[in-house]
């Protein structure tokens, strides 16, 4: 009996390997375009890009590892009975309820460890992402070309129609509405000076106009005579929250919210849909081909639709998405296989 567990994990978990990085690499591809717009405001090294790349794994595995457990249990078991194997092992004693057990068994084992990235590992790269950032924006350089549009300092376009030596002469700011908090700004000033400390890096703009806009009419805020644009980097930055601290205002905050449920529900999949995979797999090929591709596109669109759907509140919508999930994989786990074999 040792012997046929271990076969039949060896067939999965080769079947596994080859599907999880064929995801990743897709999934690690559609984070890449991420970092590139991340990065658009801040200088980086080949070394810096390599960390801000670690610090999106755990959320990469979250889309990866609990699909390709599925898809791989699914086709794992397919392929034995395509081949008759999975027939010759039930003739032998070998039972759909034992390996049920077994698989159940690992998909725990996978989904507590998904859940601890989740629940931990992700809040942690969070903050340590943002710190990242919000630092190298402190140590941005300031080599801007002369005459030139479409350049960015921070989050400002930024223009200047001349230069003579540290002194930059007619200066021209625009700061968009990114956000409904944001401001659509615009300044223009004469001159301009830079300075620039260990932890501080300040442009200062003398002699100018700023200008608010607002429901698309301009509201004029008047002129300075000194404006000072500073990125000091504050020591706040470096702490970084517990990672329950993160999920404080849960209940409170919409974007937290639907984070919550969507990497936790995530992490559940494979638990959820062993039975599932399970009833997929296991046919007596030669009077049925069975429906495993449709039946895993159903249960991946059902069941992610649904989280992405509701997350109100969040560990009830959680509980019920897995709870409803689990409990179709046994009733169907038991009218499709247990009745007949």
């Amino acid at each position: 009996m040792k012997l046929s567990f271990k076969y039949i994990l060896n067939q999965f978990l080769s079947t596994n390997l080859s599907i999880f990085f064929v995801l990743f690499s897709i999934v690690s591809m559609i984070f890449f375009i991420q970092l590139a717009k991340l990065t658009s405001s801040i200088e980086i090294s080949l070394l810096d890009f390599i960390k801000l790349y670690s610090f999106m794994l755990p959320r990469i595995l979250i889309f990866t590892l609990p699909i390709s457990f599925f898809i791989a249990l699914s086709l794992a078991l397919y392929r034995l009975s395509r081949e008759n194997e999975s027939i010759v092992l039930f003739t032998l004693g070998f039972s759909p309820k034992l390996l049920a057990k077994f698989f159940l068994k690992i998909s725990t084992l996978v989904s507590a460890f998904m859940l601890f990235i989740a629940l931990v590992m992700i809040p942690i790269v969070f903050e340590l992402q943002d710190n990242f950032v919000d630092y190298k924006k402190t140590q941005v350089k300031f080599n801007y070309k002369i005459g030139e549009f479409g350049q960015k300092f921070l989050e400002w376009m930024i223009f200047i129609q001349k230069k003579d030596n540290d002194k930059y002469e007619n200066i021209v700011m625009y700061h968009p509405k990114r956000k409904d908090k944001d401001k659509e700004q615009l300044i223009i000033a004469k001159e301009a000076s830079l300075h620039r400390n260990e932890d501080n890096f300040a442009f200062d703009l003398l002699n100018g106009k700023m200008y608010n806009f607002e429901n698309d009419e301009s509201l004029f805020v008047g002129d300075f005579e000194k404006l000072t644009i500073n990125t000091k980097f504050s020591n706040e930055l470096m702490q970084i929250r517990k990672f329950y601290e993160y999920w404080n205002d849960l209940n409170t905050n919409k974007h937290k919210a639907k984070e919550f449920v969507i990497y936790t529900t995530i992490a559940l999949f494979p638990l959820a849909s062993t039975l599932f995979a399970l009833s997929f797999g296991i046919v007596t090929y030669r009077y049925e081909k069975g429906i495993i591709y449709v039946g895993m596109f159903l249960v991946i669109s059902i069941y992610f639709g649904l989280l992405t759907i509701f997350h109100k509140p969040p560990i009830l919508a959680v509980l019920l998405i897995f709870l409803s999930t689990f409990l179709a994989s046994i009733i169907y786990f038991k009218k499709t296989i247990l009745k007949r074999y």
